[in-house]
């Protein structure tokens, strides 16, 4: 490489320095605002002011935490600055193409792991390259890689997952004992003793993890913390109980707020000292070896790199400024709340719509904890199951659909323990000297103490422990993809030079790019989208009222997918196909959720008003059949021309046209009928209901006459009749639904 090329590559790495940081905090915020917006304990905006502070005092505190970019995985002295810019440089890129996908797809992994594996991966590429240019053997690799720091940040990763998930669930369990889910009918003491304890392990959590790094305590009262651990907190804790019992007594403030509050600057704060240099560590490194390799005098494949083994400060500004971009990031990236909404969702106390599907391993999981919960219990007298049981008992309140996206998805308690636990467990690692990642920490933590809050019900159960098993799953793709990625960069780079190394940035930023825009595109077609609604009426006039709107809408969606459908079988187009595939399934997605929602349906309505359930249970049903007969013809479309057997005939393929308009000629006529509420126009059209049956018959007529005469194709034959019988069928289960209104109208008003 010419010398010049490594101005170009610190440019390139500045460029990268800024682009992990919005990336990396996108995926990391969740670690500190998973509690606060999931117990919807202060408003969002409150929630990122305080937050934005914790990340600024955080930022300015992690100077120390960057020598693990400079030496914590390799041995800086074995290499020379070219190579050691090679690695930097492959480390970068991988970086922001992991973080960034995993950003996409909503899934909290840990940007600690990530960078240990990608400086890990480049580093021992460039080892291998050197052992074999000098005839090395592979055992020469220990000279090069530092071993056991690797071996402890892998055995950390592993260990902090099962800690945090016990210590997260026996707390939780004990709390839930003490206080119940009804804690604010409690006396104002034991408020007041939790207060002190959570605020205790915080405040204990901001002095070891975050204020010990920045200079702001004094260096003695530093070594009597660290000297008197104990008595630092007996001390802490009766002053905050005292404090804690005043605030609730005398200025009526909420303790579990104050403590949420603390808790999300105090991680906040943590997660940029801690992790910042998970993003500009490698920049600020592969910078500071740039100045010295120029002072030297050096050729760069000549200049080892004896240098990073001296601890260097990193300058204020290039720490001002870091911090600046990730507050920016984390007010308006709409990953960072993506990847907080699967979090939360996984822990909430209610059921509803589950976004991972159950798999094996979720479901024997399941039923082993479900078969060890009841020999455990059995252990235990019966007397004291109740009492526990009445413990977790929490009064059913009904929630419209208006309000059930403002209600907490878990309540001050659990969203308390959650924020102390994580602490308290991050500042033990630290004082230790264990390595461990703050994401592992605080997603299991939630995770555990969701299970001991039994959160995790016969109901929803298999769908979380799925969902925590692929976030778990993709937290150990992190690490090998993260190696892998690395060397092979690394050697492209080293085999290619600039010319391999402006290719892959290219790459790396045109793949960031759409990405990006995928992921807009998908934010704003989710917003315009409409969706069915769950009931929430309580007489069989509003219910008829109501649900009409879900009505018109189902119809003019079963009439797009059905036209899809045909229209990518006539076209033999896969790509319509897909789209027609893609709508019927989550069509009925949406009708399973309002046949879920008929329990909470029924609970609602007015004693004079039961049979109105008859009523919406007909309905769905005959929904659901429609759904049903939609999703085996688009299925049916679809496999035939992913399996590439013949087109159609143009005969069959005329007669399925002309079916297709008088389907979309009814359903829009329906569509309008729902819409404008109208049900008085549903009489003529159940009443000409045969001629549409007849002219389906008609066509299944035809074919039949064709296969005797001249038809070749038994794949043709089937799929056509196959076709045309679900056509049917979707007008029977149609026309099932409108003579439903019809009747009910015609009763009522």
């Amino acid at each position: 490489m010419g010398e010049n090329i490594y101005v170009f590559m610190i440019v390139a790495l500045a460029i990268l320095a800024i682009t992990d940081l919005v990336v990396g905090v996108s995926n990391d915020a969740v670690n500190f605002l998973n509690s606060a917006i999931g117990s919807k304990a202060i408003s969002f905006r409150t929630i990122m002011i305080v937050a934005s502070f914790g990340i600024a005092l955080g930022a300015m505190s992690s100077s120390g935490m960057m020598e693990v970019a400079r030496k914590g995985i390799f041995n800086p002295t074995e290499f020379v600055f070219a190579e050691i810019m090679i690695i930097f440089m492959a480390v970068m890129i991988t970086d922001i193409l992991l973080l960034d996908f995993f950003n996409t797809l909503g899934m909290p992994t840990s940007t600690t792991v990530s960078i240990v594996f990608e400086l890990l991966g480049a580093a021992v590429a460039i080892s291998l390259v050197k052992i074999a240019n000098t005839g090395g053997g592979f055992i020469e690799l220990g000279t090069y890689i530092n071993t056991e720091k690797a071996s402890q940040i892998i055995f950390g990763i592993l260990l902090s997952v099962v800690v945090a998930f016990t210590i997260g669930a026996a707390i939780q369990f004990i709390s839930r004992i003490l206080i119940s889910f009804k804690f604010q009918e409690k006396p104002k003491w034991i408020g007041a003793a939790f207060g002190g304890f959570a605020i205790t392990s915080i405040i204990y959590f901001i002095v070891v993890k975050g204020l010990k790094s920045a200079a702001i305590l004094s260096e003695p009262v530093n070594e009597y913390i660290a000297l008197n651990p104990e008595l630092f907190l007996f001390g802490n804790f009766v002053l905050w109980t005292l404090v804690s019992y005043l605030c609730t007594t005398l200025f009526k403030w909420n303790i579990y707020k104050i403590i949420i509050i603390l808790g999300t600057f105090a991680l906040a704060m943590a997660f940029a000292g801690n992790d910042l240099v998970n993003f500009i560590g490698v920049p600020i490194a592969a910078l500071q070896s740039f100045q010295d390799w120029q002072s030297s005098g050096l050729m760069a494949s000549e200049y080892a790199m004896d240098g990073l083994t001296i601890a260097v400060r990193t300058p204020t500004l290039l720490l001002l400024i870091s911090g600046g971009i990730m507050v920016v990031t984390l007010w308006f990236s709409s990953k960072a709340k993506n990847v907080v909404k699967t979090s939360v969702d996984l822990s909430r106390q209610d059921e509803g719509q589950e976004r991972f599907q159950p798999n094996f391993l979720s479901r024997q999981i399941v039923k082993f904890s479900i078969k060890a919960s009841e020999n455990l219990g059995g252990i235990f007298p019966v007397g004291i199951r109740k009492r526990v049981d009445a413990q977790f008992e929490k009064p059913y309140v009904y929630i419209p659909k208006s309000r059930a996206q403002d209600m907490p998805a878990f309540d001050l308690i659990r969203a308390s323990v959650n924020l102390m636990v994580a602490s308290v467990l991050i500042s033990i690692a630290t004082s230790m000297k264990l390595p461990l990642s703050t994401t592992y920490v605080t997603f299991m933590v939630a995770m555990g103490t969701s299970l001991a809050d039994r959160a995790w019900g016969p109901e929803s159960a298999v769908y979380r422990v799925a969902g925590v098993l692929n976030v778990i799953g993709g937290w150990f793709f992190t690490a090998i993809s993260a190696f892998t990625a690395a060397a092979v960069i690394a050697y492209v780079i080293h085999l290619g030079g600039a010319i391999a190394m402006g290719i892959l940035l290219v790459v790396a930023f045109a793949l960031i790019g759409r990405n990006y825009l995928s992921h807009n595109k998908k934010v704003k077609e989710s917003k315009r989208e409409e969706k069915l609604q769950k009931a929430e009426s309580k007489s069989i006039k509003e219910l008829i009222d109501e649900s009409s709107s879900n009505i018109s809408l189902a119809i003019k969606r079963a009439n797009s997918i059905y036209a899809a459908s045909i229209d990518g079988l006539a076209k033999h187009d896969l790509d319509i196909l897909k789209k027609s595939k893609k709508g019927i399934i989550k069509l009925n997605n949406e009708v399973e959720e309002l046949r879920d929602n008929i329990f909470y349906f029924i609970k609602n309505l007015d004693d004079s008003s039961v049979d109105t359930s008859n009523f919406y249970i007909t309905a769905l049903s005959y929904l659901q059949d429609m759904t049903q007969s939609l999703e085996y013809i688009s299925k049916a479309g679809h496999k035939h021309v992913n399996n590439n057997h013949k087109k159609l005939r143009f005969n069959q393929l005329k007669d399925l046209k002309e079916t297709n308009q008088y389907i979309d000629q009814f359903f829009a006529t329906i569509n309008t009928i729902f819409e404008n509420k109208t049900f008085n126009e549903l009489t003529p059209l159940i009443i000409n209901k045969q001629e549409l049956f007849d002219k389906v018959s008609e066509k299944i007529e035809k074919q039949v006459a064709r296969t005797r005469a001249d038809e070749s194709s038994p794949k043709n034959t089937a799929l056509y009749f196959s076709l045309l019988l679900e056509t049917k069928d979707l007008l029977t289960a149609t026309m099932n639904l409108l003579e439903t209104y019809d009747q009910h109208v015609n009763t009522r008003f």
